[in-house]
């Protein structure tokens, strides 16, 4: 299979993680209250609404990123930090679920590959979906921001730590893109080294594949 044809399969999970991944934010701040995702147009399927150029790229790069963030305003919750918790938790939940529907449907069918092109074509695109989901997962729990996990964080530490967080919230991302660029230029991804143990764990245990 050329390298275009494995472009095209890579692309397709890519496009949907993404997606999924803030429609859930969105449709769950609605649920507490919040249209503001609604009002911004960010509840679609469509993923040109959801893509981060940068957070893309990296995701192509590396197999881990992050799509643009959709807005939620914690002004309409009746309890703001509880319920940025389930917000947050909502993007990473949805990539789990899709790796775990992927990983049924590759015990069904298999990863043996055929003579068969579109065969071939569909389980490399599996394989590829298993993978992003469960990398963008749990990526996005690593608790340095913007990523969901240090909103999950900030909700669950004491208030007396909430202008900590909300400094740390100015810096986060070039530490997060510092991390991630040392990996490349050392050849040694501190972030890979956290995610790639438990994407492992979890193929094996939702495909009975390696990753």
């Amino acid at each position: 299979m050329n390298q275009v044809t494995q472009i095209l399969a890579l692309v397709i999970p890519i496009l949907f993680a993404l997606t999924i991944h803030e429609l859930s934010h969105g449709l769950v701040a609605l649920h507490f209250g919040d249209p503001t995702a609604k009002n911004a147009g960010r509840l679609t399927l469509n993923p040109l609404a959801h893509l981060d150029p940068l957070g893309t790229l990296m995701l192509f790069i590396v197999h881990f990123g992050w799509a643009k963030p959709v807005p939620v305003n914690p002004a309409y919750f009746k309890d703001p930090k509880k319920d940025m918790i389930w917000v947050s938790l909502a993007g990473p939940a949805s990539n789990i679920i899709l790796a775990f529907l992927t990983g049924m449907i590759i015990r069904i069918v298999g990863m043996e590959m055929s003579n068969n092109f579109t065969f071939n074509f569909l389980k490399l695109m599996l394989y590829y979906s298993l993978t992003i989901n469960l990398a963008l997962a749990v990526f996005n729990l690593i608790p340095i921001p913007p990523l969901d996990g240090s909103k999950i964080l900030q909700g669950l530490l004491p208030p007396k730590y909430d202008e900590i967080m909300y400094n740390l919230e100015r810096y986060g991302p070039f530490i997060l893109l510092g991390i991630i660029m040392f990996g490349r230029f050392a050849g040694f991804s501190i972030i890979g080294s956290i995610i790639w143990p438990f994407v492992n764990v979890f193929a094996n245990l939702f495909a009975g594949v390696s990753i």
